[in-house]
């Protein structure tokens, strides 16, 4: 079969590339993906020249992003000043970047080739792609959607080794799996046994066994609206949301509760003291702060989602916070959290000055850029022990979303993924419960459209509302686990494992010598 594909490389790449973003949620073919991986390292080997090897790392990268950021072009179908149809030159624009990581893991593995396929040559790809996939998460800010681990997710106890060594370590063992695949093909089969007996091994070491729930706890409750972003139209829309928001809130009762909303459901600026009073058009803060602390027992919290203003020494709006605020049964706000990782074109245009003349916008409506905060806070909210909060994005950046001196008892992700098409929802959720296996934190996901969830400390789902529907959660507080190893090291493992990948395809090239 390898003889055939090999007529046609690069159709090949295109095709296996496309193919293994299946990998991911929704549709969680992860062992297909395996196969397509596989295949790639045989077009990685058999390239003649570098430059070949590139080529050939480069197209697979354009279809595995291409498919698996398809849920992009959903966002332009709200933007008024874009057209619609300029969502699938974005998605295919953003593609031919991102290729160029596998790219550089293809090129970095090609050179360390042998005559013949070997482990040295896996090892080196392995070690090539953990250095990559961290540095596509890092570079111009970032961008880790996605990594390979969270093919993962559907596999208790494989998916928990990020507990120990992280996403990005765990993206290179996979590559590791499926190089012996690879090798398997060529009749090579002891890497494939022995992978084989490692994973039965982890997967029975640290599977998370059965689902604990304390009822003495206090619950927390998620709501999701339904609310979509052609509600937004409606002039009274900021009322109407606010309204169902607080019907599906419930009602107090003798257990205390912690109510989520999603973000940025409260389209009145709650905040007091702001220099113009015309700010305030749309609603006075205090009564809007009253309507929610209405719905609450005295012992009950609200973790609220919206926008606060940001003004210079002169009275002049600066910018603005995509924030989070805890609110009580008397209407008093906590201390607030200011969203850090903002989306760039999404939440802020890069070289507005430039790019906003030819007509260009950010995504997300409104003229005023948002201002990012100081980074990963923990919010300490009554009755229920600090909070760190992700809002949205933030969610997905390994090792980048807790204060590791306030070590907060739970997360918080607040997320509209209204704009996420069919595959974002579910790809969002899949990150989040890597990031609470990583973390060893419960993480509260509440979305207006779904998928909002409960994920409990081991990435389990505690209970979820599915993508179109209105509703509620309400469950115990899940408890969190011990600090996990890498809660403690985080991406030094990464290093460590690229160092051992490393480490040993030298030992054996030599060996081999």
């Amino acid at each position: 079969m390898l003889s055939r594909l090999s007529r046609f490389p690069i159709a090949t790449a295109l095709t296996t590339g496309l193919i293994s973003a299946t990998g991911f949620a929704p549709l969680g073919l992860w062992p297909l993906a395996l196969i397509c991986f596989a295949v790639m390292l045989w077009l990685i080997h058999s390239a003649p020249s570098l430059k070949s090897a590139l080529l050939r790392g480069w197209v697979f990268g354009v279809g595995h992003f291409a498919l698996g950021n398809n849920w992009i072009q959903h966002a332009f179908d709200y933007q008024d000043k874009m057209p619609a149809s300029l969502g699938y030159f974005a998605v295919i624009l953003l593609a031919l970047y991102l290729a160029a990581y596998p790219a550089m893991a293809a090129g970095l593995a090609w050179r360390f080739r042998g005559a013949k396929p070997d482990l040295p040559f896996v090892f080196a790809a392995s070690a090539a792609w953990i250095a990559t996939e961290y540095l596509r998460a890092t570079m111009f800010t970032g961008y880790a959607w996605n990594p390979l681990a969270l093919i993962w997710i559907p596999v208790p106890g494989i998916s928990h080794a990020a507990a120990w060594i992280g996403t990005y370590a765990l993206s290179g063992i996979t590559i590791a799996i499926a190089g012996a695949l690879f090798l398997a093909a060529l009749r090579e089969f002891r890497p494939l046994i022995g992978t084989a007996v490692a994973c039965a091994v982890i997967a029975l070491l640290l599977h998370p066994g059965a689902i604990k729930q304390d009822p003495t706890r206090p619950h927390i409750r998620i709501v999701q609206p339904n609310v979509g972003q052609e509600l937004w139209a409606d002039p009274d829309a900021n009322r109407k949301v606010l309204a169902k928001l607080i019907a599906l809130s419930g009602t107090p009762g003798a257990v205390p509760r912690m109510i989520v909303w999603p973000e940025g459901m409260v389209n009145y600026y709650v905040e007091d003291g702001y220099p113009d009073p015309r700010f305030y058009w749309q609603g006075d803060p205090r009564w809007v702060r009253g309507n929610i602390a209405a719905m609450l027992g005295p012992k009950d919290m609200a973790l609220i989602g919206g926008n606060a203003l940001f003004f210079d020494q002169q009275g002049k709006l600066s910018g603005a916070g995509n924030s989070v605020w805890p609110i009580d049964s008397t209407g008093m706000l906590g201390k607030r959290y200011d969203k850090a990782h903002l989306v760039p074109y999404g939440e802020y245009l890069p070289m507005r000055p430039l790019l906003a003349p030819l007509g260009l916008a950010r995504l997300v409506m409104g003229d005023v850029d948002y201002i990012p905060g100081p980074g990963p806070a923990a919010v300490p909210v009554t009755g229920f022990g600090n909070v760190g909060v992700a809002i949205c994005y933030e969610i997905i950046f390994s090792g980048q979303i807790v204060d590791n001196a306030n070590r907060p008892d739970l997360l918080f992700n607040p997320s509209n993924d209204a704009w996420f098409g069919a595959w974002g929802p579910p790809q969002h959720l899949a990150q989040a419960r890597m990031r609470a296996i990583e973390e060893g934190l419960p993480i509260l996901r509440a979305t207006p459209t779904g998928i909002s969830a409960v994920i409990d400390a081991q990435g389990r789902l505690l209970g979820t509302i599915p993508a179109g529907q209105e509703g509620a959660i309400e469950v115990p507080l899940p408890e969190p686990a011990a600090p996990t190893l890498f809660s403690r090291l985080g991406n030094l493992l990464a290093l460590a494992v690229t160092f051992l990948f490393v480490a040993s395809g030298f030992a054996l090239r030599r060996r081999t010598r």
